[in-house]
C-alpha cells in the first residue's frame, strides 16, 4: 500500500481520504477541538454494561443491548430501567453480543421490533442471527420471538456485523452479514457472509435480488463486505454503509445493487500481520470507498442527520470511533461525501443516533459504558 499521508493537528493523528470511483486525498482537513472545546454540550443519562446499540420508541423510551445479552427498556427523562426478559441465548465470546435493535415500521400498531445477535451453533460455532419480537412494555418481555434469518455458521469470534435498516418504503430489511475474519466468503456468491442482504419483513430472500441470476445466494443485494458496523438511508434513498477495514483502510461505502467493493482483493489497508493488499485503483473491478481512514478509527456506528437542532449538520453522516475515541461528521452531497469534522470524545465510542428533537445520542465503549446526549451550546 503506497498512501500520501495526511496529518490531522489533534490528539489523534488521522488521515482521511474522499473520492468517486477511486479514492484521492481530502482537499481540507479537519482539526479536533481541544478538551472543552467541542461545539457542543455533552450530558450523560445514564449508564449501561458494555452497551452495543440503542433504538428510540414513540413514546420517548429507549431499548439499548447489551453485549452479553441483556436488552434494557430505559426512560431517558428519568433514568428508570427495566432488564426485560425473553431474550434468547448470545454467544459473546470474542466480538459477539446482543447486537443491533431498531422498531419495526409498523411498530405504533405491531409492537414488534428486529434485532440481530451472535447465535450459539454447534460446538465453538456461532452465526449472526435475525430475529424479531413483540415488545410488551408493561410486562417487561419480548414475546413471540422468531429468529428469521441466520448467516452461515463459523468457529471464529468476529465480524458479525449484524445492522439493520429499512427502505424508506417500509418495504424490505436491509441487513450487514461481515466475513467472519474468514476472508474469502466475502466473494463466494453462494455465502451470505461479507454481503448487504436485502430481505423481506419476514426474513425471507426479497424478490428482485439482482445476483440471483447469475448464481448468488438469492438474499445478496452487495458483496466484497468485510466487517460492516453501520448501515442507513440518507433523505434521497440512497443506502450508507460503513465498515472497519483490517489494519487501517476503515470505509464509507455508497451501497449499489449488484456491486463487488473488492474485500479482501482490494482495500486501501493492509493485513495485521502486514502483508500487503492491492490498492482501489481504476478499471480493478471493485466499487471504492467514498471515504476511508489512515490510521484507522476503527468505527463502531452510523447514522443519518438531517434534523433541525444542528441545521449547520444536515445531510450528514455521524460516525462514532472505537480506537479513535472519536465523532465523525462527514457531510454528503448527492452521491458524493467529504470529510467536515473530526471530535475528540475521549472515549470509546460504541454506537450513534439520531434523537426524536434531533439530539446526536452516543453510546461509550466499555463495562461501565454511558449515554450522552449532544445538544447544541448556549
Amino acid at each position: 500500500m503506497n498512501l500520501r499521508m495526511l496529518g490531522f493537528a489533534a490528539t489523534l493523528s488521522l488521515t482521511l481520504y474522499v473520492g468517486a470511483t477511486t479514492p484521492t486525498p481530502a482537499n481540507a482537513q479537519a482539526t479536533a477541538p481541544a478538551p472543552g472545546g467541542l461545539p457542543f454540550q455533552v450530558k450523560a443519562v445514564g449508564t449501561f454494561e458494555s452497551p452495543w446499540a440503542m433504538a428510540f420508541l414513540p413514546d420517548g423510551n429507549m431499548l439499548v443491548t447489551q453485549k452479553q445479552g441483556a436488552m434494557i427498556l430505559f426512560d431517558p427523562r428519568t433514568g428508570a430501567k427495566r432488564t426485560l426478559s425473553g431474550t434468547p441465548a448470545v454467544s459473546s465470546r470474542g466480538q459477539g453480543a446482543l447486537m443491533d435493535i431498531v422498531p419495526a415500521p409498523d411498530f405504533s400498531a405491531s409492537k414488534r421490533v428486529y434485532f440481530s445477535y451472535s447465535e450459539p451453533g454447534s460446538g465453538a460455532g456461532s452465526r449472526v442471527a435475525l430475529a424479531t419480537a413483540t415488545l410488551d412494555q408493561a410486562g417487561g418481555a419480548l414475546k413471540e420471538t422468531k429468529v428469521i434469518f441466520r448467516a452461515q455458521e463459523a468457529s471464529t469470534g468476529g465480524h458479525y456485523s449484524g445492522r439493520i435498516a429499512f427502505s424508506p418504503d417500509g418495504k424490505y430489511l436491509f441487513f450487514t452479514s461481515g466475513d467472519r475474519q474468514l476472508l474469502d466468503p466475502a466473494q463466494d456468491p453462494r455465502s451470505t457472509l461479507g454481503k448487504v442482504l436485502r430481505l423481506n419483513l419476514d426474513g425471507t430472500p426479497a424478490a428482485g435480488n439482482p445476483l440471483a441470476a447469475k448464481g448468488f445466494h438469492a438474499a445478496v443485494w452487495s458483496y466484497g463486505h468485510r466487517n460492516l458496523l453501520g448501515v442507513t438511508f440518507d433523505k434521497e434513498g440512497r443506502l450508507w454503509e460503513m465498515e472497519m477495514g483490517p489494519r487501517h483502510g476503515d470505509e464509507i461505502n455508497l451501497i449499489k445493487p449488484a456491486l463487488n467493493y473488492g474485500w479482501p482483493r482490494a482495500s486501501n489497508g493492509d493485513h495485521y500481520d502486514g502483508r500487503d493488499i492491492p490498492d482501489h485503483a481504476p478499471g480493478d473491478g471493485f466499487e471504492a470507498p467514498k471515504v476511508f481512514w489512515n490510521p484507522a478509527i476503527s468505527p463502531g456506528g452510523l447514522a443519518y442527520y438531517d434534523a433541525e437542532l444542528f441545521p449547520q449538520w444536515r445531510n450528514s453522516l455521524f460516525i462514532t470511533g472505537l480506537s479513535g475515541r472519536s465523532l465523525d461528521r462527514i457531510a454528503l452531497d448527492g452521491e458524493n461525501a467529504t470529510q467536515a469534522d473530526h471530535w475528540d470524545m475521549g472515549e470509546r465510542i460504541r454506537a450513534v443516533r439520531t434523537g426524536p428533537d434531533g439530539a446526536l445520542w452516543l453510546l461509550e465503549d466499555g463495562t461501565s459504558g454511558r449515554m450522552l446526549m449532544l445538544t447544541p451550546k448556549g
